[in-house]
């Protein structure tokens, strides 16, 4: 017995000075050594730009065409040198592309991005706006209004970096082209247009930046520095159809299952039986990265995942936020039975939502669906028309993903920066089809009063998040 415990003993010291040693060599990467930048733009000047860009409604639902008419009049008026110097090729659903020539063709192009369609005011809520959604009011150190955030603010700060460059006399090593999406919000043609127009053209991208994600400040519990998530990749996309028949009737004489408990058993399934996940694949690259930051305790369980992973994966599984971090989501989303309530339906359905992982396929959700549902009485519908498999994963090792690593560093000072994973759909997976590498981040440093504003009420950008935002780009220019 005696040296059972003495064994035991040892072990546990073992395993506590391997434990030790991996989390106190589980620290932050070294950061990129990056001297502030200061691009010295006129930011009131761009804060009007911006204003003037939000009092055109520009809402991609196909009837709003000389609102967008507007806009593109004002981007060239507000930015002549960008108009005179840069070639301009309009394509689909009023998407721009601007081709800033560079002075050595050896090197590869890259592409800024941002969209300027916006989605509608919300019924009913317009009464509880600070200001008019499409007032462009500037107030309180903000622009205020409908796109600030999603996403004219970025546009506005794209366009003006570009027309101070060009008035002081810079020119690019590689070629730079700037696409203004026409249509995000209900699809992005116009960004699909811009990739097979690049790939036509045998251009291939070093790399695309886009929308995606932003400089978290308290947004994360547990984090008191701020976080750039400088996304890799983003979820695909498949919503299904389950639908249940039977003959109907009273419900004064119900059949053992009805098709509403029938569909019912189904979605129950689904949830409890989500899609495997895990720290893997471009979710272990962001938790790695972001559990480096954290507190001790919690440095303790990162550094560890080969014995704590099952407990991780528990626990974040318990929040919807770092859920979809780590798996392809499941969404029950409508439901549809009988009309009254003493009769039996006929048909039930449910519509089920799929956000897709990187480690997953659209073949591999349906296989999913059918094995947990296991019930050949329930027809799977899957729509494959809206569907779409995740975008390819950009790599973190490459040039692109550094430059843009230090430019948020010099505009934003020190913070957080790690690789991370796009939960909704971009622009940025069309312009993956032409590039290497398809990034996305906005750089713009919001907190969750912020994140409450996107698609809902009072969106807002700060002033000095616009001149920060014109100081990334101007950084990341000044290296092409």
């Amino acid at each position: 017995m005696r040296k059972i415990l003495m064994g035991a003993g040892a072990g546990l010291a073992l395993l506590t000075g391997v434990i030790g040693y991996n989390t106190w060599q589980f620290t932050p990467q070294a950061s990129q050594s990056a001297a502030p930048y200061v691009l010295g733009a006129d930011i009131d000047a761009a804060a009007q730009s911006l204003s003037k860009a939000v009092q055109f409604k520009t809402i991609a639902n196909g009837s709003h065409q000389e609102e967008f008419d507007g806009f593109l009049a004002l981007l060239k008026s507000e930015f002549p040198l960008i108009a005179n110097k840069l070639t301009l090729e309009p394509l689909a659903n009023n998407t721009q592309l601007y081709t800033w020539h560079g002075t050595d063709p050896s090197l590869a192009p890259v592409l800024l991005a941002a969209h300027s369609d916006v989605v509608p005011i919300s019924f009913g809520s317009l009464d509880r706006w600070s200001y008019t959604p499409f007032s462009g009011e500037i107030a309180d150190g903000y622009v205020w209004g409908r796109g600030t955030l999603d996403d004219k603010g970025a546009l506005i700060a794209i366009m003006a970096t570009v027309e101070h460059l060009l008035a002081t006399g810079f020119t690019p090593k590689r070629t730079v082209y700037l696409s203004f999406g026409g249509d995000e919000e209900i699809g992005g043609d116009g960004a699909l247009a811009v990739a097979n127009h690049l790939i036509a053209q045998g251009v291939t991208l070093d790399w695309a930046l886009d929308e995606g994600s932003f400089v978290l400040q308290d947004v994360i519990p547990g984090l008191d520095v701020p976080v750039a998530s400088i996304n890799l990749a983003e979820k695909g996309y498949v919503t299904v159809k389950l639908v249940a028949r039977s003959p109907g009737g009273h419900s004064a004489l119900p059949p053992r299952v009805t098709a509403v408990g029938r569909i019912a058993r189904a979605v129950d399934a689904l949830q409890t039986t989500p899609v495997p996940g895990g720290l893997s694949d471009v979710s272990g690259a962001f938790f790695d990265n972001l559990g480096r930051h954290f507190s001790l305790e919690k440095r303790v369980l990162f550094a560890n995942t080969w014995l704590f992973s099952p407990l991780l994966n528990v626990v974040l599984s318990d929040a919807a936020t770092t859920n979809a971090m780590l798996r392809t989501t499941t969404a029950p989303t409508m439901l549809a039975g009988s009309n009254k309530e003493n009769v039996l339906a006929a048909e039930a359905s449910a519509v089920i939502n799929f956000r897709i992982h990187p480690r997953d396929t659209i073949d591999s959700v349906i296989a999913h669906v059918t094995e947990t549902i296991d019930d050949p009485e329930v027809e799977i519908v899957v729509d494959r028309q809206f569907s779409s498999n995740p975008s390819p994963v950009a790599d973190e090792a490459s040039a692109g993903y550094t430059q843009i690593q230090t430019a948020i560093t010099q505009a934003f000072g020190p913070l957080a920066t790690v690789p991370g994973l796009t939960i909704a759909a971009t622009d940025a997976r069309h312009y993956a089809l032409a590039a290497k590498n398809a990034f996305r981040i906005n750089p713009f440093k919001v907190t969750n009063d912020d994140i409450a504003r996107f698609h809902g009420i009072d969106e807002r950008l700060s002033i000095e998040n616009l001149e920060a935002g014109m100081n990334f780009y101007g950084a990341l220019l000044s290296k092409q």
